[in-house]
């Protein structure tokens, strides 16, 4: 005997079976044949068959554009991403063919994927052309996991720079307002977002605690939004440095509050003028933490802790995992490049 369903299941019948059990069948217009949903009640069959129907319908509706695709990527991954990489994602959207983010995902070919990395390579640096394909190959595996997605990328060129000694950088900003913040960078190893998101309550007990970060966004609107995060790029990213008398005495002079309240943009403005005048106009202020690696190459410094000072992380889950260290190698390294930038500074 079959029972009816209730005026909200109208659409859904469950019908006894011989073995006491509630089957309840449902229409698989893309299968083109009957689904069954089997349990011990009427209404445990009814909702399972309309829990199957209303995700059935859902990813039937689902956006179906390469445009669309993208942003529902985005929002599923919205969560775990940061601000900076959603913003990045939204930018290579607005970089990419209206025409291609208009096609269906299910009719993009590999030819047309080709000819889209062609057209940004007339248009922008290798390594841009490769971070948008990035994001479009991750949007169609997801999406179309059956196009082929492998075309030839250009080819990334090495950037060929110069970059000023560690005493010319010293001698170029020491005394400028813009003197704590280099030293940040090259001395201490520290990313733009993460001196911008320091406060002078950081320093304690003879190191800088480095927990939160500050990155420009550009809104819905188009308008930049500086986001702070209480989360550092990378787990390796959270970390104590010591902080060397020189910075100290510099923080020390400073009113309660962030360390800066410059824009990346300023900051980065700032550097860029200082040290043209100097003789070094292709260098920028992330360039500082090129020098600070350097340094410690240099001065022999092991990987594990360049690593651990600079927040550098690694895909070697050995090394993360299994190798440890020591407060006495630390302090041994930190005293290291201690001495050596202070004999630059005279200290």
């Amino acid at each position: 005997m079959a029972k009816k369903s209730n005026r909200k299941n109208q659409h859904f019948r469950a019908e006894l079976l011989p073995s006491g059990s509630y089957r309840c069948r449902v229409w698989d217009s893309a299968a083109k044949k009957q689904r069954a949903f089997i349990a011990d009640t009427d209404i445990e069959a009814i909702q399972m068959a309309r829990e199957w129907k209303l995700g059935h319908e859902i990813k039937k509706a689902a956006p179906d554009t390469l445009g669309d695709c993208i942003e529902k990527y985005i929002a599923l991954e919205s969560n775990i991403l940061s601000p900076a990489t959603v913003d990045g994602y939204r930018r290579i959207k607005n970089r990419l063919d209206p025409a291609l983010l208009g096609k269906s995902v299910q009719r993009i070919t590999a030819e047309d994927l080709q000819a889209e990395v062609n057209r940004l390579s007339g248009k922008y640096a290798p390594k841009t052309v490769k971070t948008s394909f990035g994001l479009v190959a991750s949007v169609m595996h997801k999406y179309a996991p059956r196009t082929d997605t492998a075309v030839t990328l250009p080819q990334v060129q090495k950037r060929q720079r110069e970059l000023a000694p560690p005493q010319v950088i010293i001698d170029t900003f020491k005394g400028t307002d813009m003197e704590l913040v280099v030293l940040l960078a090259m001395w201490l190893g520290l990313r733009m977002s993460e001196i911008r998101g320091l406060k002078k309550s950081d320093f304690r007990d003879g190191h800088v605690h480095i927990d939160r970060v500050i990155v420009t966004v550009r809104g819905e609107d188009g308008s930049s939004q500086h986001v702070e995060k209480n989360a550092a790029k990378t787990t390796e990213s959270k970390r104590s440095i010591k902080v060397p008398p020189p910075v100290q005495a510099l923080v020390d002079a400073l009113p309660d509050g962030y360390i800066t309240t410059r824009t990346g943009v300023k900051l980065s403005q700032s550097f860029k003028r200082l040290i043209s005048r100097a003789g070094y106009p292709g260098m920028t202020f992330h360039d500082l933490r090129h020098v600070n690696a350097s340094v410690m190459l240099m001065l022999g410094v092991p990987d594990k802790y360049a690593m651990e000072r600079g927040g550098w992380s690694t895909s070697a889950v050995m090394k993360r995992i299994y190798q440890e260290t020591y407060s006495s190698e630390r302090e041994r390294v930190d005293t290291l490049i201690d001495d050596f930038f202070g004999r630059i500074y005279g200290c």
